[in-house]
């Protein structure tokens, strides 16, 4: 846990200004290459070292969750080839939240494939400012715009050569942060896969934040949602919060049963992360008194 909130606060304190993600150290430790590989079934890692993308495959083409930074798109195509399918059969694009490190790289894979954009509606609006105007860091994160083909609601499902990934709206790290869920077979079983919505608050102002005055409601809203949700497989934005570097070792390993399947590893984030925000949220209203 101590890991999560240090990565979160070194996002704040060391991300750039400009729109070159990989002018700071801590991005560049974020976005080194990794081998691609098959999580379960028909899930596959095509992302770099902690920022995550993932490839689901289909007869009828594929959806690609999250582009990393700009810089990660190269690796994300290097990714794909490597698993022996084809960028271009990418149909569907989708994304976690609308931060440069997760959607910096959407215009330049919506160029590359033509694939549909398919996203919240607040973080629609975020995109297609470049993320410009976001209530938390303002002009300083920006990227190259990319406008969405389609505005998802939550529960709303995309669907694609037999798969359905559901999108359910989990606010607060963004205004249209967004978890999906999927199901996958694996042998004779199937597995609620989870692909956890960002659930930290990184240097976030939550107490009277006039760009985001219910923030602290919608956290508290979505940290009720994520319990409710099955999990076999935890899945997020960021490996640090489901320990893909070593889950992936033991993977590699042949290690049974597959160490991505881990209930109670996505349980034990999601109280984390939440004492955590309730933990910022006292000591910002102490700090209001005061």
């Amino acid at each position: 846990m101590k890991t999560i909130i240090l990565l979160g606060l070194l996002c704040v304190l060391f991300c750039p200004i400009s729109g070159n993600a990989q002018a700071d150290a801590t991005s560049r430790s974020w976005n080194q290459p990794v081998k691609p590989f098959r999580i379960i079934g028909n899930l596959y890692y095509v992302g770099a070292s902690d920022i995550c993308s993932y490839l689901i495959v289909t007869p009828n083409g594929h959806i690609l969750l999250d582009s990393g930074f700009v810089e990660t798109v190269p690796q994300i195509q290097q990714n794909v080839a490597q698993l022996g399918f084809r960028l271009e059969d990418v149909k569907i694009l989708i994304n976690s939240h609308a931060h440069y490190d997760h959607a910096g790289g959407l215009a330049m894979l919506k160029r590359l494939t033509g694939a549909k954009l398919m996203t919240s509606e607040a973080d629609a609006a975020l995109l297609a400012a470049g993320g410009k105007g976001d209530p938390n860091f303002g002009d300083r994160l920006a990227f190259e715009p990319v406008t969405a083909d389609r505005i998802l609601k939550d529960g709303d499902k995309v669907k694609l050569g037999g798969v359905t990934m559901v999108a359910r709206l989990t606010p607060g790290h963004t205004k249209g942060n967004t978890t999906w869920t999927m199901t996958v077979n694996e042998g004779k079983k199937r597995y609620n896969v989870l692909f956890a919505g960002s659930t930290t608050a990184p240097g976030y102002k939550l107490i009277n934040n006039q760009n985001y005055p219910n923030i602290v409601e919608d956290y508290r809203r979505t940290f009720q949602i994520l319990k409710s949700l099955p999990c076999d497989v935890f899945l997020a934005p960021h490996g640090n919060f489901f320990e893909l570097t070593s889950k992936s070792k033991l993977l590699e390993q042949g290690t049974t049963p597959n160490p991505f399947i881990d209930s109670k590893g996505y349980r034990q984030f999601i109280e984390d992360t939440e004492a955590a925000f309730e933990k910022a949220v006292q000591r910002q209203s102490t700090q209001k008194l005061d």
